[in-house]
């Protein structure tokens, strides 16, 4: 979901799989905040635009390389242009069109002025128009070479997809200057989008040996070794990064989100991060109290819903929601879209037209976003993102909507008081769930989420066991999710169930050492590596066709199998799950519920191994289950939209009832 589940090979675009993509922190093109809490000094990274600039106010967008400092001091301008630091000044304060006006005034007198051919470039950046960018900085290389130069032409080959070129352009920037941090560090990030996770583990330490003090570094360097599996150390990464910047949210939201992976977790621990999360975000914040929305419980028109998310494509939180806005009554709930980034796709166009408006977020911070959404008189605003990537959870701490709550794309509290509702279900919000939230528990009477079919119509295969002769479980999920618990226990099934395979496809298993790392975890309890079947990404349609060789999906705990899950239901195969004791680890659970398949969940792990064994012993029940079940899922609530659009409805309409209410009875402010 807005990489809601972060499952490893998630419907992605061709090509692609899944990417549990911590926030990172980028270095890069722009001067002025702007798209999701960014970070300063230069870093870079996949979370974000790789862009940002060296200004001093922590910044939502990137900015420029080494901030639009100039690359060296510019000769003086002809009498008759402004000079350079007129523009340089407009452009930090965020006003980017009066800059331009500046650059292009001074190119006017001397077209080969590189600092503003490299400036001017920032701003196209700025303005999402990355291969105008290009061109500009492009030009400004022909004029001088220049490690900055180079560090953002890098970033603006990036935002175009263009990585081996812009892996290219930071090792220039590095061999100008081989103590350019930037450089290092947006490196890093890249080669990690690319999967050589060694690699960037590498740039990020050559980073923190020149500036120990980096936070940023400390942050993406964390990232990469999540993708390592090393949990405990990117967690220690993780609280360095917080401990040398308090106020980096980056690095706080990755690691409440990383917490979730931990056996053992206490929950007592996570909502003491997540409110120390949402003290820091409201300590940069001024919270609206002056709303344009009508207070009223008497409406005379649909409540005003919006939406923040930069996931409204293909990508889980786009698939679980387009089926459901086909079916919004727009008589009840008139639906605003703020998507915190420009990426749009075949899904994007799709599901624009079922939104009243559609407003990027991109190049606003966190008080102008703020700003727009008070004008734009939202009743309720619902963040989808959570702690996930490309979230603006900073956003909600200015209160621009009277009401806001959190859903479909998070599992947790956000920490944050200033949200006022959490929505899931009873079966990830049992009568106990209140203590787990700074939120108000809000339920759902079925599911809280809505799948829509994929529209990759791939046919549901015969059991594989039929031709194989014996069993085969499968995970798609991303590595991290199997801790030493969830090795031990399918170990256990693995050795009382003869001949049976364990099928894992992830993104991670691209990498060699992931794989040698895989079969050693599990030869360590005694299971052979012929048992073991590892594979990596695969386009969408080859995904779903790899379905066809697992029996038994088994979802791991107790971060569970989300979206994989729902895709292997629609694909024939039933999930094992292990009931949990917060909302996230009962996901799949609710899934099992809404599908009809609650005799798949287990209470424990004893349980769990013997359901497992049980199950793969009984072909014919795999088989009959497997030839129905997508025509079962396809009329249950899971995937019912009509249905879920009126629970929707009156669950938002309830929230704003509710809200006025306490309001209303709530002490008035104390005076002095």
């Amino acid at each position: 979901m807005g990489r809601p589940f972060i499952d490893a090979a998630e419907a992605r675009p061709a090509g692609t799989a899944g990417t549990m993509t911590p926030v990172a922190s980028s270095a890069a093109v722009q001067p002025a905040p702007g798209i999701v809490r960014f970070i300063t000094p230069p870093v870079i990274a996949p979370r974000v635009p790789p862009v940002q600039a060296q200004t001093q106010a922590p910044t939502a967008m990137p900015a420029p390389f080494n901030a639009p400092a100039l690359s060296s001091p510019p000769s003086a301008p002809p009498v008759q242009a402004p000079p350079i630091e007129s523009g340089l000044a407009l452009q930090q304060a965020g006003h980017f069109a009066e800059a331009a006006r500046v650059y292009r005034q001074i190119l006017a007198v001397n077209p080969n002025h590189a600092d503003a051919l490299h400036l001017l470039g920032l701003v196209a950046f700025h303005d999402g128009d990355y291969a105008q960018a290009t061109e500009w900085i492009m030009r400004a290389l022909s004029q001088r070479e220049s490690e900055i130069f180079y560090g953002n032409l890098g970033n603006a080959l990036l935002a175009r997809g263009m990585r081996a070129a812009g892996i290219e352009s930071f090792r220039q920037a590095i061999a100008l200057k081989h103590d350019y941090v930037p450089a290092h560090n947006n490196l890093g990030n890249l080669l990690r989008d690319q999967g050589q996770f060694a690699e960037a583990v590498a740039c990020f330490e050559t980073v923190i040996q020149l500036k120990p003090d980096y936070a940023e570094a400390h942050n993406n360097l964390a990232n990469a070794l999540v993708d390592l599996g090393e949990l405990e150390a990117a967690i220690d990464a993780y609280r360095r990064a917080i401990a040398l910047r308090p106020d980096l949210l980056e690095a706080r939201s990755n690691l409440l989100f990383i917490l979730s992976y931990r056996e053992g977790q206490s929950k007592a621990e996570y909502l003491a991060e997540a409110a120390s999360f949402g003290e820091a975000a409201s300590a940069q914040a001024k919270p609206c109290t002056n709303w344009l929305a009508p207070l009223s419980p008497v409406r005379t028109g649909p409540l005003r819903v919006g939406f923040v998310s930069g996931d409204l494509k293909v990508h889980p939180t786009g698939h679980f929601l387009e089926s459901m806005l086909e079916h919004v009554d727009r008589r009840r709930i008139e639906l605003v879209a703020y998507p915190t980034r420009r990426a749009e796709d075949e899904l994007t166009a799709r599901i624009k037209p079922r939104f009243a408006a559609w407003t990027c977020l991109a190049s606003l911070s966190d008080e102008q976003a703020a700003r727009r959404i008070r004008d734009d008189r939202i009743d309720l605003l619902v963040d989808l993102s959570g702690h996930m990537n490309w979230n603006r959870l900073p956003l909600f701490a200015w209160r621009p909507a009277p009401v806001q709550a959190s859903w479909l794309g998070y599992f947790a509290s956000t920490g944050m008081r200033e949200i006022d509702y959490v929505l899931g279900d009873p079966h990830v919000l049992p009568q106990d769930a209140q203590a787990q939230f700074t939120e108000t528990v809000w339920r759902l009477p079925d599911s809280y989420l809505c799948f829509t079919p994929p529209a990759e119509r791939v046919p549901v295969a015969p059991p594989p066991m039929a031709a194989n002769g014996h069993v085969t479980f499968g995970c798609f999920n991303h590595l991290m999710k199997m801790n030493d618990g969830v090795v031990a226990v399918w170990a256990r099934i693995l050795r009382a169930v003869p001949n049976a395979r364990l099928f894992l496809k992830a993104k991670q298993l691209d990498d060699a050492s992931a794989r040698e790392a895989t079969l050693a975890r599990f030869a360590a309890h005694g299971i052979e590596a012929h048992r073991l079947i590892l594979e990596g990404r695969s386009p969408r349609a080859r995904y779903f066709e790899a379905y066809g060789r697992v029996d038994i999906a088994l979802s791991p705990f107790p971060y569970p199998g989300g979206t994989t899950s729902a895709e292997g239901l629609w694909m024939g195969v039933p999930a094992l799950c292990l009931r949990g004791d917060r909302f996230l680890s009962n996901i799949c659970a609710s899934m099992l519920h809404s599908a009809g398949l609650a005799d798949w969940i287990a209470a424990d792990q004893d349980d769990y191994v013997a359901k497992a064994i049980a199950f793969a012993a009984d072909a014919p029940r795999l088989a009959a289950l497997r030839a129905g079940l997508r025509e079962s899922v396809l009329a249950s609530p899971l995937c019912d939209a009509p249905r879920f659009a009126r629970n929707l409805e009156a669950a938002f309409e309830g929230m704003w009832r509710d809200a006025l209410e306490r309001r209303r009875l709530a002490p008035p402010p104390a005076t002095t």
